[in-house]
């Protein structure tokens, strides 16, 4: 009845798939777990994961070559047998001991898609990784109620439970380049055919926080995919709250103003935003000048 699918790279994910098995074993429902890892270059991960193996409904298969993440889910839920793909990301862990029970009670005559949510964990964590904890917290740890206002820019697909059958009309988009945002891709073209995404508590833990550098540096790259989506016309400009802002500035100079904020004050941005009390408003500016200074060059 249902494909557990896993994407990984460079991740032990043992912990993550034992505890899914163990569930899924209760549910007395025929299931399957399939972990594609996309040509990990840590070949240590890789021999801790093949324990994977000995599970029974299970397997961990190695690619011979990395094809990014877009095409891995694609090829997961092509390989899966049964008509429900619960979609894991390496990095998460359920909140619940019956995650996969509150699912597939979720599911109805007209489920075609169900996000349970994310979380964060609670203590703090150490200083370097700070702006990627705060900024989950803040922006992805959403309630249920508040994920519903926005159910498309909500989703993420850290976890997510699908029919097979929507990937017979939305697929994600192998042709963009590898760089962020395919989820964002991936609920605006759900958005376009009109499949429901139904929101329910029931949350994973996101474990894998970069440190801030890395999620700085991934936050701009994230900023070149969306400027790449709206000028080949794979998402409208009012889609995201950054394409939208800009379109409101780019014919009134501001948008040159906020360039040559950033050429002038980067490394004010990037001070705080690695310090101790990074302000998420300073991201937000800090993000949207980029976008202004990656256009003016053009």
């Amino acid at each position: 009845m249902i494909s557990v699918l896993i994407p990984v790279y460079n991740y032990n994910i043992s912990e993550l798939v034992f505890e899914v098995h163990k569930q899924l074993t209760k549910t007395k429902s025929p299931f399957e777990i399939i972990c594609l890892d996309d040509c990990s270059t840590n070949s240590d991960l890789q021999e801790a994961n093949k324990i994977i193996n000995t599970l029974s409904h299970s397997r961990y298969v190695i690619l011979k070559n990395n094809i990014g993440r877009s095409a891995i889910r694609n090829q997961l839920a092509q390989e899966a047998a049964y008509e429900w793909c619960l979609f894991l990301d390496a990095d998460v862990i359920p909140k619940h001991t019956n995650f996969i029970e509150r699912y597939l009670e979720a599911i109805s005559e007209k489920t075609e898609i169900i996000y349970g949510g994310i979380l964060y964990e609670e203590n703090r964590v150490s200083d370097s990784s700070l702006l990627r904890w705060v900024y989950g917290n803040e922006r992805e740890a959403l309630p249920t109620e508040t994920r519903k206002k926005n159910k498309y820019l909500s989703f993420l697909t850290l976890s997510f439970l699908i029919h097979k059958r929507v990937f017979g009309k939305v697929r994600f988009n192998e042709d963009i380049p590898n760089l962020r945002h395919e989820d964002t891709l991936f609920s605006y073209n759900l958005k376009e055919q009109n499949i429901e995404i139904e929101h329910i508590e029931n949350p994973v833990y996101h474990l894998g926080i970069e440190n801030s550098e890395t999620f700085l540096q991934k936050s701009l790259d994230s900023v070149k995919a969306i400027d790449l989506f709206v000028k080949k016309g794979l998402l409208p400009s009012n889609y995201t709250k950054i394409t939208k802002v800009y379109a409101s500035i780019k014919n009134n100079g501001i948008s040159k103003l906020l360039a040559a904020i950033y050429l002038k004050h980067e490394n004010i941005f990037i001070k705080n935003l690695l310090g101790q009390k990074p302000s998420l408003k300073l991201f937000d500016l800090y993000r949207l000048s980029y976008y202004c200074y990656i256009n003016s060059k053009k």
